[in-house]
């Protein structure tokens, strides 16, 4: 099979380009940097440089494949986040139509049914619901837990304040995900015609914020590690006290409160809850460890 991967050799691409190669397929990785070129190569794949806002590009690469994952880049610039992300999931429709391409697999969210208050992943529910336009066209939207490296972020609050913590509390469901199973997911879901619109749930562990600091606290050392629940406010101003853009700390201050009630998580309960990735929590926290 000829397949299309974009998210260039981040998180999952590296991965599931990985995956792909050592299955035998035809396999390009679009990036938006030229630097990029070689390491493509040396997977066995083929490197497009380009925007995935360039649905002109997109249509070029995508005439002749038999299938391509979709994935929009985190944040699309410090303002105008979510417009510019729904302006290049509508990038990747025209040119998925234009081509003729029939197998799409794409990177979606958790809360992705909700249509706002769930930060950057209401751009995600805009663009599902594009790809559902699409005539003839196959597409699973591959909904993925709560990053397990998204926690990479609290090492500084840890260090220095030993406490681990958000805008939502101790007690909430929170569907965990490590890139790798998304990567395998995806690498099967390509490998597969599909089946008209289709949801899958990508998830490797369901936790609560009270297990994920225990958990940690354990693997580096710090037994009895709290979770602090923060109010909006404080979340928002730790994230710009960071340095973080005032846009992208609202939206993911907007995030973190969908947490509560299990809002954010609601859809994936009532179709059952489904983990099927490997990769639990306390492997996940061999890995922070690593890098704490």
């Amino acid at each position: 099979m000829k397949i299309i991967v974009t998210g260039s050799l981040g998180n999952i691409g590296l991965p599931l380009t990985q995956k792909l190669v050592a299955a035998g397929h035809d396999v390009t990785v679009v990036s938006s940097q030229s630097s990029k070129s070689d390491a493509i190569t040396a997977l066995g794949a083929t490197p497009a440089i380009g925007s995935v806002s360039d649905a002109a590009f997109l249509q070029t690469l995508f005439t002749g494949a038999d299938a391509v994952w979709a994935m929009t880049p985190p944040n699309m610039g410090g303002s105008n986040v979510v417009d510019n992300t729904v302006n290049a999931g509508k990038a990747y429709a025209t040119a998925i139509a234009a081509s003729g391409v029939k197998r799409v697999v794409m990177l979606s969210s958790i809360g992705a049914d909700l249509p706002a208050g769930t930060g950057p992943i209401k751009a995600i529910h805009q663009i599902e619901n594009i790809y559902r336009e699409l005539e003839g066209v196959n597409v699973t939207f591959l909904r993925a837990g709560y990053f397990y490296i998204n926690f990479y972020n609290d090492v500084p609050l840890i260090q220095h304040a030993n406490i681990i913590g958000g805008n939502f509390p101790a007690d909430v469901l929170m569907p965990l995900v490590h890139p790798e199973d998304i990567a395998t997911a995806a690498a099967a879901a390509l490998q597969q015609p599909g089946n008209g619109k289709d949801v899958q749930y990508i998830v490797s562990d369901v936790r609560t914020p009270a297990d994920v600091a225990r958990v940690f606290g354990a693997a580096i050392g710090k037994p009895g590690l709290p979770w602090v629940e923060f109010t909006d406010a404080q979340a928002f101003e730790g994230m710009t006290g960071a340095g973080v853009p005032k846009e992208i700390a609202e939206l993911y201050t907007e995030m973190g409160a969908a947490f509560h009630g299990d809002r954010l998580a609601g859809d994936f309960v009532q179709t059952g809850s489904p983990v099927n990735g490997k990769v639990k929590l306390e492997a996940f926290a061999v890995e922070f460890a690593g890098r704490f």
